[in-house]
This record gives structure tokens, sequence and C-alpha cells, in this order.
């Protein structure tokens, strides 16, 4: 057992975790710096933090009208876990374990259109809602077929045109984001278009979750990035906590841009430059007057983690413009510094810190429940 003031690093080899954050962050101190380099806590990250969280999978073009079928795999490189997005021909969507289960041959491995599944292994025939039809010379086994024998239907939501996945939930996807959704739904998210030429994939040097401490405070922002704490009236900026998620308010520096906020709007007044929404643990929807750039950090190991931008559209004439201009040299400016302190953490003279209660809301908030989820058996 971890306990604030206390050091045993030997705790932290075994998968069964107990780290304690104080509640009041004026007392309490960080993670301390094994949860992010030590093998054991990343491997126990994948089962307790990560199957258990919703997952960004991609939006509902990818199966658009019956019959579309869309292999994917959640979280490559870290749950690799094989899943089938389907449209059936009652025009519902599901996403289905993309495994047969006869021998567990990978049953789709290409995007098309199809009235059924067939297994290429040994002729299992499905639905595309997951019900076992037909199996080649099955003829005498008993009770065939069974609950076993369908594919399992993964837990699966969307939100407008976004969809999501998780292997085992904690939490209702409603739960995790209700409070997004009520601040950003006036937004014609069904407007949004994506842009795959902005999409880039980076690799950054250091463990997911100080890529993740790095985007939940506002802190750095003077420090590291001149260019949006130009855009930015820092002392505005404000961080909002709830259940499973938490907002960075950006509020506009003079002259620069801001949303046309409508009446319904709980910010209205505000020149809000930018919505910053993260998603427990590992997501982040960034809302601009441009449109969207969701963020999926996906760990690759305890050191080496691959960040996913996303972009969705509104208004292209925006994008040049404000908070939510040059994206990519912020991302770089962030990566500096996050390897740097993963470097920093090799140090024997530094074991964990302490917060600001003013501008590390969201990090002390994320470490609570991150400590929680991992100590989950």
């Amino acid at each position: 057992m971890v306990r604030c003031g206390e050091r045993k690093e030997s705790s932290l080899s075994d998968p069964l975790l107990d780290i304690d954050i104080d509640p009041d962050i004026r007392r309490a101190s960080t993670l301390p710096k094994e949860v992010y380099t030590a093998p054991a806590v990343f491997e126990t990250a994948r089962e307790r933090v990560f199957a258990r969280s919703w997952q960004f999978i991609g939006d509902g073009d990818l199966v658009k009208v019956p019959g579309q079928v869309q292999p994917l795999t959640l979280m490559e490189g870290t749950l690799d876990e094989p899943v089938l997005l389907t449209r059936a021909q009652d025009d519902k969507v599901y996403c289905l374990s993309n495994v047969c289960t006869h021998r567990g041959n990978l049953l789709c491995t290409g995007a098309g259109r199809e009235k059924s599944l067939v297994c290429g292994y040994h002729g299992r025939r499905f639905e595309l809602d997951g019900f076992c039809r037909h199996m080649p010379e099955f003829e005498q086994v008993t009770g065939f077929p069974g609950p076993k024998d369908h594919l399992s239907r993964i837990p699966f939501a969307s939100w407008s045109r976004f969809l999501f996945a998780s292997p085992a939930p904690a939490a209702a996807f409603e739960r995790v984001a209700a409070d997004m959704v009520a601040r950003v739904g006036w937004l014609p998210l069904d407007r949004f278009v994506p842009d795959a030429a902005m999409a880039r994939d980076y690799l950054v040097r250091a463990n997911w979750a100080l890529y993740c401490d790095n985007y939940l405070e506002g802190f750095h922002i003077p420090f590291v990035h001149a260019s949006l704490n130009k855009a930015l009236d820092y002392g505005s900026y404000r961080t909002e906590l709830f259940e499973w998620s938490s907002l960075q308010l950006g509020i506009a520096a003079h002259g620069e841009d801001a949303f046309d906020l409508p009446k319904s709007s709980s910010d209205y007044g505000l020149n809000v430059a930018a919505y910053y929404f993260w998603l427990f643990p590992n997501t982040m929807f960034n809302f601009y007057p441009w449109g969207l750039s969701i963020n999926v950090v996906r760990p690759l190991g305890p050191s080496l983690t691959k960040v996913s931008f996303i972009p969705y559209l509104l208004d292209a004439s925006k994008l040049e413009r404000g908070a939510g201009a040059g994206l990519d040299r912020v991302e770089r400016e962030d990566e500096s510094v996050v390897e740097a302190v993963q470097r920093g953490l090799r140090s024997r003279h530094y074991e964990r810190g302490r917060y600001s209660p003013t501008r590390e809301q969201g990090v002390h908030h994320f470490h609570r429940l991150l400590a929680r989820a991992l100590g989950t058996p």
C-alpha cells in the first residue's frame, strides 16, 4: 500500500495497487513516479483502466447503410480487441466480437457489404446481428446453436455521429459523457465533416498518463505555448470537474476568435475560445469555432504513447485563428515537455510532487480516478 508521504516502491511491482491520493488537493501528493514507469502498473491498467472505459471508435459513416460491415481493433497496441461494426437489415448498428465462436478465427477482415458473416476457416455463418445461423457438419451436435455460439455483443454507445465501445464499462456511457453533452449539445454536430487530410498520429516517448496530466491543466500554457497564450485570457481560464470527466474552459483574449453562443447556453455572455473536454481515461473532445479535434491517447508501452488527432470541420475559414490555430505546433511543444518529464522520472531524487490548488484541479481529479481504477480488481 502506498500512502501520501510514504515511500514503498516494492508495492508498485504488485499488480494489486492501492495508491492513496488525498481528496483535499491542498494536502494531496501526486501519483508516485512508479505509476509512470513500472511495467506492472502498465499491464494492470490494460484490464482495470482501459478495458473498463469507453473508447472512441469512429462515426456513423463507417456503416451508413444496411449490409455494411467494418472490422476494427479496439485500442490497437493496448487492448487489441477485434470488433466488428455492422448495420443489419433492420437498420440497427451492432458492435460484435470479430472472432468466430468455433475455433477463434478472425471472422471479417475487410470493410464491405454482406448479407451474412461466413467464417473462412470452417464455414460457420452468422447474421449481421451476431446470431449463429448455420455450421457445416454440426448436425449431430446437441443443443446447437446455443448462447455461446452467437457472437458476443460489445457494449456500444453513440452521441450524435460519434461511436464508442467498451469491453466491460465501469459506468454507462450516458453517465460518462453527460456533462459534455449538456454543455455543447447546441452545436450542430450533424454538420461536422471529418477531414482526413488534417488527421495526425503522434508517437510520444512518455507514459500515457503523463500526457493526460499535461492536457488537464492550463498551468503550463504561459511557459510552454507562446502562441496559444496570446489567444487565451489566462486569468479567466478555469477547470470544472464532473464524475467521469472534466472541462477546461478557454476564454478568448481581446480580439481573438470566440464562439457565437446561443442564449440557451450556460456560457452565454462569455467569449469562449475553446471547450477542452476530457473523458476518463484517455479521450479529449476539443471544440473550437472551426469545429472539433478528438484526441485519443493509446498506450503502447510504459514510456511510449500514440496520440491520434481526429478533426471534424464546421467552418474551415476559422481554422488558423484563435485557440484552435496551430495545433501541430502546440502538440510538438507538449511532446517536448512530457518527454522531458519522463526522463526526469528516472531521477533518484524525485518520488512525487504537490498540486497547485488553483491550477491543477483537473490533474488531481484524474489521479484520484486512476488510483481508484488501478486498485479495483
